[in-house]
């Protein structure tokens, strides 16, 4: 079992001077569900290397098991810090690829062609593609081979407008996710702001936020499991 997970190379949060990049437990608590359960992982990066972590996410407050787990986990790390060229990898070596959130990739990755051709790829292979909090916005400019986006008619959920006001960055981001799936044509829904919410719509799995992300890893697992 291979999975891939992509992670943003972007670190600016909008002209606020301020830090962003990809959220630290909607990496870590995936991981160790794949990695617990055998898969071979792969991480890649638009640009290689050394992911931005958002700060935030590495505040006492934002701690989880996974994270606390993550920092004692030097195999981890070494993988984290030496993350693949997206655009050298092919949806082929993969069976799901998961997309981690924090605001890094409403900037890099919902525009990255790279990514796109990842997404569509793997969709139409009819593997599952997963992607949790701001993530899902990712997917907002992927299309089907008939030119329809992806998410049209879908049953998707990503991080909530009223999660977006709470943090205070509903004017900083180049797009709101919850915005952008009802756009494409998504049938977007969601849960409590914070609590964990996933979305199974055939092979294609969204998270809300961060609580989400263990669950949306635990939904891509099943998926694999049942299409062998």
């Amino acid at each position: 079992m291979n999975i891939l997970m992509v992670l943003t190379s972007h670190d600016r949060l909008g002209d606020t001077g301020k830090k962003t990049g990809f959220w630290l437990e909607e990496f870590a608590a995936p991981y160790y569900v794949f990695k617990d359960a055998g898969a071979r992982i792969t991480v890649a990066t638009p640009k290689g290397g050394q992911p931005p972590l958002d700060p935030k996410s590495d505040a006492p407050d934002a701690q989880t098991a996974s994270t606390e787990r993550f920092k004692k986990d030097q195999e981890a790390q070494q993988l984290l810090a030496g993350t693949v060229l997206l655009s050298s990898v092919s949806h082929e070596e993969f069976d799901a690829v998961f997309y981690p959130g924090g605001h890094g990739p409403l900037w890099d990755l919902a525009e990255d062609q790279d990514s796109l051709t990842m997404i569509q790829s793997m969709h139409a292979a009819n593997k599952p593609v997963a992607a949790v909090c701001h993530a899902p916005g990712v997917l907002r400019n992927a299309k089907l081979h008939n030119g329809r986006p992806l998410v049209e008619g879908k049953h998707v959920t990503g991080f909530a407008n009223t999660e977006e006001e709470a943090v205070q960055l509903t004017k900083i981001v180049p797009f709101l996710v919850e915005d952008a799936l009802k756009k494409a044509g998504g049938i977007y829904s969601k849960g409590p702001d914070w609590a964990s919410y996933v979305q199974i719509d055939g092979m294609l799995i969204t998270g809300q936020n961060p609580a989400s992300s263990e669950e949306a890893a635990k939904a891509v697992l099943k998926l694999l499991a049942e299409r062998h």
